[in-house]
């Protein structure tokens, strides 16, 4: 498929774990006119992530792996080879993949983390920042390697961390960013 920008539309997969907030903008960014990608194919760790529900609203395909058997990302290559796809988006995704299928896709999956990377790679990213008397907290959008969240970035965004932030009203203040950071990193990966 061509945009009318003249530019190829590349065909990607989103891999989600939870409620798929950050899927949802992507899907909605993916159907303008400025966007160089498709979102043809949902993959899911968890049968009963809440962002599954997006597949059937959207119309995309959608899969469930179980990411605990070796297996699961072999099918998920041969998955992709039917659909073509080439690109993969993690957002909210759960589970480590593995090196031989990072190698695989070498530039071509990008992450969204829940802080200024390299600060606090892994889980419990609010909290560490709050316990740490951080002023400032935010979101990283970055290319994914065999290291975790430690792959090149592409954008970031800063949020302020107020008085009496908790945990939760720190996480609801970042993911609002994050669904206009990953956009914005996606077009100036494109060089758009």
């Amino acid at each position: 498929m061509v945009k009318s920008t003249g530019y190829k539309i590349v065909k990607t997969a989103v891999f989600i774990s939870g409620t798929g907030s950050n899927l949802k903008s992507l899907i909605r960014f993916s159907r303008t006119n400025q966007s160089p990608i498709s979102i043809d194919l949902i993959v899911s760790s968890n049968p009963k992530a809440k962002g599954l529900k997006y597949g059937k609203i959207f119309k995309i395909r959608k899969e469930i792996f179980n990411f605990e058997k070796n297996q699961s990302e072999n099918k998920i290559l041969a998955t992709f080879k039917r659909y073509n796809i080439e690109m993969i988006f993690l957002a909210g995704f759960m589970k480590i993949l593995s090196k031989n299928f990072i190698t695989k896709f070498k530039g071509k999956i990008l992450n969204i983390h829940p802080s200024l990377l390299p600060k606090y790679k892994g889980l419990n990213t609010h909290q560490r920042a709050l316990d740490n008397n951080e002023k400032y907290s935010g979101c990283t959008v970055h290319f994914v390697n065999s290291k975790l969240d430690s792959g090149k970035i592409i954008l970031q965004k800063k949020v302020k961390i107020s008085k009496n932030e908790t945990k939760n009203s720190l996480a609801k203040k970042i993911l609002a960013q994050e669904h206009k950071l990953y956009p914005k990193a996606i077009l100036k990966v494109f060089n758009l």
